[in-house]
């Protein structure tokens, strides 16, 4: 019987500790998880979260510039913890088995130790220069996100309307509650995360995949495409129209070329595409090549809301859904990939929000390496597609950014019915001498898509050259 109770101990303290730690019916949790000395997250070399020792031998949780990089961070507080806060809580903690700081004896009878550190993959000048250019836009709701195209590094993933992580990781159960409690009673949700967590129509930003799947169906970029002012799926009782602003343009006109067509975003070209040729199937397959359809993991446990365009035998559904609108839906994040697809020769990465992962001692113990997700194009068609994000900076939708930092890009004007305003997108990249970055703004508001274009290129600006 002594035997069988020794053995219970261990396996209960040893093996068992941590799940039951983290169980959600032990309350204990709670209680003792600011008496840890939490690690810190880094960025370039800068705390963005830290713990400090109080007078009663627990630990505050404190977040530099806080609403700029609550999407990042998320927070810890006496419930629960959000962003990289809960992807890396174990290593954040101490409890980590890749931390050896700790004896056996430690680990059995659970003593706390000091945490890691986690940098973060964010370009930390890039993300201030993102909160702010949002914040000034005037946008209800907006989200920017920026990838690293080779790697799927996240250097930006700014979101507003934001909030302070210092306000809700309070020690005081009551000031944290009554924080959470007006946070959530604010309709716009600033404790979401919007740049992953949150989905938008997108517009026409979304006829960067059905061009794409039209490249994939052996068009090519020159290839005469069908346009005209207005098109009628079959079976439909409407007809689907070009904007207003396209009347007496080359979109009015019956053939176009794929680019230009993509350059001056023609709706009735690409309807077309989704509801007859090359259809539904082929335009459905290629969103799932850039990730919609699955949530998108970016860090550990960290997975964004599920893009999704509409798989449907309803033409009208789909001519719809081809041109952002209807039941087409996508995350900043998802729109991003998107753009980062293009620009990596076709190849998407997946998105990663941490670098490395360093133990109290500063010693490197886990370094994220890159990971490929799928090919979405072939280098050729890759090229075609860059070719027709830049017409649209030449010549098209985009020529304001002519001279700016953005080398090609795609405008989106989401209409929202009953609304006063219309979700304004751009995707893109830069900088021009050698683009690297993809980069995705949603701005809510009065306007079209092309507004969100200068954001994008002055975040692009604040990246390293």
């Amino acid at each position: 019987m002594s035997i069988a109770l020794l053995v219970n101990i261990t396996y209960v303290q040893g093996f068992k500790a941590q799940s039951l730690r983290d169980d959600s019916l032990n309350a204990r949790q709670f209680e003792n998880r600011f008496k840890i000395d939490r690690g810190p997250i880094v960025a370039d070399g800068e705390r963005l979260a830290w713990s400090e020792k109080t007078g009663d031998d627990r630990y505050q949780r404190h977040y530099q510039d806080g609403p700029a990089f609550a999407p990042v961070t998320g927070y810890f507080s006496v419930f629960s913890q959000t962003g990289l806060e809960d992807a890396e809580n174990h290593f954040l903690d101490g409890t980590d088995p890749r931390l050896k700081a700790t004896s056996i004896v430690d680990k059995l009878i659970g003593n706390p130790v000091p945490g890691g550190t986690v940098e973060a993959t964010v370009d930390v000048n890039a993300q201030r220069v993102a909160h702010d250019a949002l914040t000034s836009s005037g946008a209800r709701r907006a989200a920017a996100v920026v990838l690293n195209a080779r790697t799927g590094a996240i250097l930006v993933m700014a979101s507003t309307p934001s909030f302070d992580p210092d306000e809700v990781s309070s020690l005081d159960r009551e000031e944290a509650t009554n924080a959470f409690d007006r946070l959530g009673d604010q309709p716009l949700k600033p404790l979401l995360n919007k740049a992953a967590y949150e989905l938008f129509p997108p517009g026409s930003t979304f006829k960067t995949v059905v061009a794409a799947s039209a490249l994939k169906a052996d068009a090519s970029e020159d290839t005469l495409v069908r346009a005209g002012r207005a098109y009628t799926p079959p079976g439909a009782g409407q007809s689907i129209s070009n904007d207003a602003g396209d009347i007496g343009g080359s979109c009015d006109l019956s053939q176009i070329p794929l680019i230009e067509a993509f350059a001056q975003s023609c709706n009735t070209t690409f309807a077309y595409m989704g509801a007859e040729a090359p259809g539904n199937d082929a335009v459905h397959a290629e969103a799932g090549k850039f990730g919609f359809g699955d949530g998108i993991e970016f860090a550990d446990g960290l997975t964004s809301a599920p893009s999704s365009f509409p798989e449907t035998g309803q033409a009208s559904l789909s001519a719809l859904g081809s041109i952002g609108q209807g039941s087409t839906v996508a995350s900043p994040l998802q729109m991003a990939m998107v753009a980062s697809g293009v620009l990596n020769d076709g190849e998407v990465m997946r998105p990663h929000l941490v670098d490395k992962l360093r133990a109290p001692d500063g010693v490197t113990v886990d370094t994220i390496s890159p990971q490929r997700m799928s090919s979405a194009l072939t280098s050729g068609q890759a090229q075609q597609m860059r070719d027709m994000m830049e017409a649209v900076v030449e010549r098209g939708t985009g020529e304001s950014l002519q001279g700016t930092s953005i080398l090609g890009g795609k405008t989106g004007t989401a209409d929202i019915e009953g609304a006063s305003y219309n979700d304004r997108w751009f995707i893109g990249f830069g900088p021009r001498s050698d683009p690297r970055y993809a980069v995705a703004v949603l701005t809510e508001a009065p306007g079209y898509g092309i507004e969100s274009g200068p954001i994008a290129a002055r975040i692009v600006d604040a990246l390293p050259g």
